[in-house]
């Protein structure tokens, strides 16, 4: 082991990367009852926030399934914000790195907005705007389902940075692999933006036919309304979205010199685009049920968070050569 493997050895901290990537873990928790509670429409089940009927631990939250989605959400959002002013916190203290340190602090303001933006959800529920369908409250969905997935880029790089392969590796990468990550990346944020605000504007049922758009076969709908050119800029930019992905995953696949770790990311990234698919189809099939639809948002953000981590890792010798200290 030469001298700089040795002081990027030494800068290794066990027990914060571990706590950095339990903090990560449990975001899919969050995510998870998140889409559960929408799926259900158990957003307003609560009318007032932070506290659930006026109290920390409601009356019959444990027996009634609305009422356990929106406050198990809201308990285990309090959980992450913790873990995350935690992050922070330690992360000051004990990192040389500058733009890690930073990171910390930009993942902590993503939570604290996150929170509040949840509850103005609560509270201005009945605020209604001239010539708007939806409430301020419910606008307010669009934006807090958006920022919950830059929140997860956030805290992947976090994760990954403290860990012993960052510190004790190189990653060396081609430029075509970096720029067609980093494209995924854009595309799935895209995509997620779009899902967001079809999802929020119930418009997940405006075609009811897979995967042609009509029931007699054809590829366009026959009418258009706002529902159905979202849902219909959904599909479309699926089409998109899983040929790009599929070329980054061949690449990282057919690229002998990557680690084999990134190389079984590919191979992963390709089941989950197939699970992916699988369950947009059943959100269809199947009317929306709630566990196809929960299950269709939390692999969603999984595949962010799969491609962001390899998209991270094949950035990693720029990072490390053009960040300050």
């Amino acid at each position: 082991m030469n001298l700089a493997t040795t002081r990027r050895t030494a800068d290794y901290k066990p027990a914060l990367a571990w706590f950095a990537a339990v903090g990560t873990a449990w975001v899919f928790v969050l995510v998870a009852l998140g889409a559960f509670t929408t799926s259900i429409g158990a957003g307003m089940v609560f009318p007032d926030w932070p506290l659930s009927n006026g109290s920390l631990n409601p009356d019959g939250w444990l027996s009634d399934v609305y009422m356990f989605a929106e406050h198990s959400h809201r308990l285990t959002g309090a959980v992450m914000g913790l873990i995350t002013l935690t992050l922070a916190i330690w992360i000051s203290r004990r990192e040389e790195r500058r733009w890690l340190r930073a990171l910390a602090w930009w993942a902590l303001a993503a939570v604290v907005i996150q929170g509040i933006i949840g509850g103005q959800r609560v509270r201005l529920d009945g605020w209604h705007i001239l010539g708007m369908p939806m409430t301020v409250g419910q606008l307010l969905r669009i934006p807090h389902g958006i920022l919950a997935h830059i929140y997860i880029c956030l805290l992947i790089a976090i994760a990954v940075s403290l860990s012993r392969p960052w510190l004790e590796h190189r990653f060396a990468v081609s430029r075509r692999i970096r720029i067609a990550g980093s494209l995924s990346c854009l595309l799935i944020l895209v995509q997620l933006g779009i899902a967001v605000v079809m999802r929020h504007n119930q418009a997940g049922l405006a075609i009811r036919t897979f995967p042609l758009s009509t029931e007699t076969g054809a590829l366009l709908p026959d009418t258009w309304a706002f529902p159905v050119a979202i849902h219909f800029a959904h599909r479309a930019m699926a089409v998109v979205l899983g040929a790009v992905l599929i070329a980054f995953a061949l690449m990282l696949r057919l690229d002998a010199s990557l680690p084999k770790l990134m190389r079984a990311g590919g191979n992963l990234l390709i089941v989950l685009l197939i699970v992916q698919i699988t369950l947009g189809a059943q959100i269809i099939w199947t009317l929306r049920e709630p566990g196809m639809t929960t299950g269709h948002v939390v692999v969603a953000a999984l595949l962010l968070a799969l491609t962001f981590w390899l998209t991270w890792l094949s950035w990693h010798a720029e990072i490390q050569r053009n960040a300050r200290p």
